[in-house]
């Protein structure tokens, strides 16, 4: 079981991986392992193992994804056991259960299960793991990190703390290129000294609507990169959904602009409301009479500065 174990050796000699240690250590039980390819060692525990197939596996369910099968897994189990005969004890396994848990200590802190890896970030920002690449902080840079995998996700963390994560890639399929998870949240470092990178950075293709909305107007005008480059800095300082829906009254108002943004950012952090209220103004200031254009008054002075030069 290389999950286990590293590499056997003589008779029962085990060189058991570090974390499979730290689980042991955890739990408070010591391993024992059986010969490579000797099933009788362990009979019992295979009969029990292919009679548990048969029961739970046939005919084959199917699910939509891993979460709904480990519930149906579970719940299954639980009625069987109100089902099987112990076949020591009288009465099923849920009797003998009821019978010992009185006398079963309480279960403690749930062991953090995981693979670690060491890995170097690449100089763009991402660690490699089978064929597939995950985006980093582009402050970790050239950097030694940890690489935590779970059965579900990609934990990347380095000097004590927790980097990053990412929902991890399952593809057994060697015809297929690896593929490349970016967070532009990650990039946002280079993009502030390199403004240019945000126009066909391919981390960037990821953002939010709203957000690729507000860079396709500012684009279209000189200084607009550096322009958006400072709105994506502000989820640097600011909740990320009270910026985005910032942007969003931004762009519902037809004002596209940094300065509009930050006024409404700051109303929203100041528990203000997005839009100003609408001002009645009293009878006294109501316009009567609407004024009219007449550009017929230019050039009556015009005729005075010619009067004055005569």
């Amino acid at each position: 079981m290389k999950t286990a174990v590293d590499r056997i050796g003589a008779g029962k000699v085990r060189q058991v991986n570090a974390r499979f240690s730290a689980m042991a250590s955890h739990y408070l039980f010591e391993p024992e392992f059986c010969n490579p390819a000797a099933g009788w060692e362990k009979g019992q525990v295979e009969k029990n193992v292919q009679d548990a197939r048969r029961r739970l596996w046939q005919p084959l369910p199917c699910f939509p994804d891993l979460a709904e099968l480990n519930a149906w897994l579970e719940q299954r189990c639980i009625e069987q056991w109100h089902e099987i005969q112990h076949g020591v004890m009288p009465g099923t396994i849920a009797d003998a259960w009821a019978d010992e848990v009185a006398s079963l200590m309480p279960l403690g802190r749930t062991f953090d299960g995981f693979v670690e890896h060491a890995k170097r970030v690449s100089p763009t920002c991402l660690v490699h793991f089978e064929r597939n690449r995950y985006s980093v902080p582009a402050s970790f840079a050239n950097r030694p990190v940890s690489l935590r995998v779970y059965p579900d996700q990609i934990v990347v963390a380095a000097e004590g703390r927790i980097l990053c994560e990412h929902e991890r890639i399952i593809e057994r399929s060697h015809h297929l290129p690896g593929r490349t998870v970016y967070d532009w949240r990650h990039y946002l470092a280079v993009i502030q000294r390199k403004p240019g990178a945000l126009r066909n950075g391919a981390p960037f293709l990821e953002m939010p609507d709203a957000f690729r909305q507000l860079q396709a107007s500012l684009l279209k005008r000189p200084g607009g990169d550096r322009e958006m480059v400072e709105i994506l800095a502000l989820v640097l300082q600011h909740d990320e959904q009270a910026v985005l829906c910032a942007v969003e009254l931004a762009l519902e108002a037809g004002v596209p602009t940094k300065t509009h943004v930050l006024n409404i950012l700051h109303r929203l952090t100041d528990g203000r409301a997005g839009t100003p209220p609408k001002i009645d103004a009293p009878q006294a200031l109501t316009l009567r009479r609407e004024p009219k254009a007449n550009v017929e008054r230019y050039d009556a002075l015009r005729s005075r500065e010619a009067a004055r030069a005569s």
